[in-house]
């Protein structure tokens, strides 16, 4: 039998996990609260790249939990910290990158913060993040940059997100718009991609061997956390329900209710 695995650190997921539809998931604030208590690194994951980690911080707070934006790691800080360490390892810009973006305040206070110039002007990188509006000018613009030469990345692939009236395009129908005219495929950093949670480990300075990540989804939550190594962790409070994870070729090492039953294993 395999020896139980040290926990030192913990990754979770928000939406579906913490929270749904603006409300705390009953547990939630026990399972933030046994972290705190025993000292446990930990860092909540989202792939929303629109609000910064003081925004989302602040929404947590409205649900009645207390997450400071420290502990808050989005795709955008992640897609920020990866094109940093790309200019870093030799950008044709020399040691300043320069990027056109099509997304909120997250991205580009991300992308500020990381040393980079947002720019039209033959930018090294189009970085394509999530928006409540999509402009099918700056879309057009930058299918053009794309075409010039500059690098595609986007945030995060999920091609819809949820709204009260239903469905909402968002960044990975986008993506596949500006890959149709371009011929050019994105690099996506946030989940499913593993770059996501080992950017996140770095983060904490923890061990994917001693970091437990907990997730709603078996496409993107588990299957990024068994390809970075982690244990995972999978609640039936979002996302995917008992009876769809049998389809799936890849198992979560834990699957309960919700976060109420992952406390006791902090």
């Amino acid at each position: 039998m395999t020896a139980p695995r040290s926990r030192s650190a913990w990754l979770t997921d928000m939406d579906g996990v913490l929270v749904r539809e603006g409300s705390a998931i009953d547990g939630a604030a026990q399972f933030l609260d046994r972290l705190r208590e025993l000292g446990r690194p930990y860092l909540v994951l989202t792939n929303n790249s629109i609000f910064t980690p003081r925004d989302l911080s602040a929404r947590l707070a409205r649900s009645g939990l207390s997450v400071p934006e420290e502990n808050i790691w989005t795709s955008a800080l992640a897609t920020a910290q990866f094109l940093a360490d790309q200019v870093s390892a030799g950008s044709t810009s020399g040691p300043v990158g320069t990027a056109f973006v099509l997304g909120e305040a997250g991205l580009t206070t991300a992308l500020h913060e990381a040393g980079f110039v947002l720019t039209d002007t033959a930018p090294d990188y189009v970085v394509l993040g999530e928006t409540r509006t999509y402009s099918f000018t700056a879309i057009t613009q930058a299918i053009r940059l794309v075409e010039a030469g500059a690098r595609f990345i986007a945030t995060n692939p999920d091609a819809t997100g949820p709204s009260l009236d239903g469905s909402l395009p968002a960044c990975g129908a986008i993506a596949a718009l500006i890959e149709k005219a371009t011929g050019r495929s994105p690099y996506f950093v946030g989940k499913p991609n593993p770059m996501m949670f080992r950017s996140a480990l770095n983060r904490l300075e923890a061990h994917s061997e001693t970091t437990m990540m907990v997730g709603d989804r078996m496409d993107t939550d588990v299957v990024a956390g068994i390809e970075a190594g982690l244990e995972t962790v999978l609640v039936l409070t979002g996302s995917t329900a008992l009876g769809q994870v049998s389809t799936f070729p890849f198992r979560p090492h834990r699957t309960v209710d919700s976060i109420a039953d992952v406390v006791e294993l902090v």
